[in-house]
């Protein structure tokens, strides 16, 4: 009897002991979660509100019918002197609210009260180079971690109950000009991140890491030439070496991955956008230079490229390729398709079969598109020759208008798309520039953009419009156009709305079949940040972080000036309808 006490007794710590160093991954969200998080509502578990990021949720509690009722619940400062733009969008879980701040900050608030948990500051070098703010755009949580990507190129996970360190890995030289702020993604275990500097002539990259040590999986680089790499091991170059880049101007080619990237569980596929081709100045490199300007389909276990299509060949205008590709279906000529869409910077809404990449069109969503005029049946745009800006002789080139600007018909800020109207609602800018082009030579952390511009307006009335748009038809059903650019992004909901911020700043909601603006509150900064949605006891709630900043009043020309009295700010808001 003693003895199989003691027998039990020893057991039951055996069982105590392995399940206190049990994988702490169960204690949290685990991969189903993440795949899951489209459809459950009592959290925001990943960048996009699901691994497609179509931004939409099933929640109608707060609806077209009552959305005047809604108040702030709370606000939540970021605090001290380190403002700037805040472009985060809230993760949600088990009771807290993570959001990232300016200066690659990560902060945990209580989701009822608001009262900060904890904070963690990066310890940031001298000397990092961010083209475009100081901002970050938001984390990842898997298990007990909550990982996020610095200004000086490392990807952090913390523990999300304590805020410390578990791993801390450098992906990057913040010296030869690379960076991060794009919000990771995971999927299978890994997690998976891009890359920022395309300004600097560095190299865009997508990579996995394993979540619970860190360890490099593979890498993708997003240039022809260059070699991935598989478990330690080369997995093959990128494209074919010299095919669509001259000499050695692969080397330093740009193409970041600087927007991060979505996952279509049907298809197995990452996708990701790349960046601008480096220098600006095209005509130092001839041809259509892949993979720049273009979306990427990655395998996730080996980092493969499956498809690729290139939404500017041999960009000129810095019209980048970065924007979110979002994985949607839909039925078309009577034909039930898999699709995906992008509202890309050069001004075209592509639609392509997300299974192989196929081209099934492109609809201009701004004002003008002076570069080229639509695409051909192939997906290849019709370009206009005499608005490439000219080559450069001793000093710069001939200048032409281009309008698009280079900040994009839509830049980084998100879309979002509504399973219930079939519309994808794009938050997007009409504007131009003059740009001219100039001599430049690659040096290793400077600038290499070999182009200058000046940005201009191109309407009285607006430069921002939010447009509703029918993938099926390329028809713009309705547009809320606002006097100072859009910079924030999207958010969707069964309740008939569409919410998205203002540099005014204002939350707006509005009707997502008619576009009426239904309510609005003003935050005190402008709203550059990516509004959510979920159900807390019993309640839907609304978040999203304020803090006017980004690449507008640092890169806008006669457009910033228009809109230099905007304040700073950093702080997260809350709201749920009143009782």
């Amino acid at each position: 009897m003693k003895g199989s006490m003691l027998r039990t007794l020893a057991g039951a710590a055996a069982l105590a002991l392995a399940a206190a160093t049990a994988p702490t991954q169960a204690n949290g969200p685990t991969d189903a979660d993440l795949m899951n998080d489209a459809a459950s509502t009592g959290d925001v578990l990943t960048y996009g509100m699901g691994p497609r990021a179509q931004r939409f949720s099933p929640l109608k509690a707060i609806s077209t019918d009552n959305v005047a009722r809604l108040v702030p619940a709370f606000s939540a400062s970021l605090g001290g002197e380190k403002q700037r733009g805040q472009e985060a969008q809230p993760i949600v879980y088990d009771g807290t609210i993570y959001v990232t701040g300016s200066y690659s900050r990560l902060f945990a608030f209580d989701a009822r009260t608001g009262e900060e948990k904890w904070q963690y500051d990066a310890r940031l070098p001298e000397g990092i180079m961010p083209c475009c703010d100081v901002v970050n755009r938001g984390a990842a949580i898997y298990g007990d971690k909550i990982i996020f990507a610095t200004l000086d190129a490392h990807l952090v996970a913390l523990n999300r109950e304590t805020g410390k360190v578990i791993w801390n890995k450098k992906v990057a030289d913040y010296q030869a000009g690379y960076s991060a702020t794009a919000a990771p993604i995971i999927v299978k275990g890994k997690v998976i991140y891009g890359n920022s500097g395309g300004e600097f002539g560095i190299v865009g990259a997508v990579e996995a890491r394993d979540v619970e040590t860190g360890e490099l999986v593979w890498r993708r680089p997003t240039i022809e030439g260059h070699m991935g790499s598989l478990n330690g091991k080369d997995n093959g170059i990128t494209g074919k070496l010299n095919a669509s880049w001259q000499g050695d101007l692969w080397k330093t080619g740009g193409g970041a991955t600087w927007l991060g990237g979505t996952y279509d569980p049907e298809t197995n596929l990452l996708y990701f956008g790349t960046g601008n081709p480096a220098p600006w100045n095209s005509h130092l490199r001839p041809g259509d230079n892949l993979y720049t300007s273009s979306t990427l389909a990655i395998d996730p276990d080996t980092g493969v490229i499956k498809w690729h299509f290139q939404t500017t060949p041999h960009d000129g205008w810095d019209f980048d390729g970065v924007n979110e590709f979002i994985p949607f279906d839909a039925t078309i000529n009577g034909k039930p398709m898999k699709l995906g869409a992008k509202a890309d910077r050069n001004g075209y809404f592509f639609v392509l079969d997300r299974t192989n990449g196929k081209f099934i069109g492109a609809h201009k969503f701004v004002m003008q598109t002076t570069w080229a005029n639509g695409f051909n049946a192939k997906g290849r745009p019709n370009y206009i020759d005499a608005n490439r800006p000219g080559a450069p002789t001793a000093e710069k080139g001939t200048s032409v208008f281009a309008s698009p600007s280079f900040l994009g018909g839509k830049n980084w800020m998100p879309m979002a798309y509504s399973q219930d109207t079939g519309l994808f609602y794009i938050p997007s800018n009409d504007w131009g520039m003059d740009i001219w082009n100039e001599p430049i030579a690659y040096k290793k952390g400077a600038a290499y953009l070999g182009a200058g511009f000046t940005i201009k307006p191109i309407a009285e009335d607006h430069i921002g419009a939010l447009r509703a748009m029918d993938p099926k038809t390329g028809k713009i059903v309705w547009e809320y156009k606002n006097k100072a650019p859009l910079w924030g992004g999207v958010l969707t909901t069964a309740g008939n709305l569409v919410f998205t911020g203002t540099p005014e700043g204002y939350l707006k909601a509005f009707d997502a079949k008619t576009g009426q603006e239904l309510w609005k509150f003003q935050t005190g900064s402008g709203v550059v940040g990516s509004p959510v949605t979920w159900e807390q006891d019993g309640e839907q709630y609304v978040a999203v972080m304020s803090g006017w900043g980004g690449a507008v009043p640092l890169w806008g020309g006669e457009v910033a000036k228009s809109f230099k009295d905007i304040n700073q700010g950093g702080s997260l808001w809350v709201f749920k309808l009143a009782r």
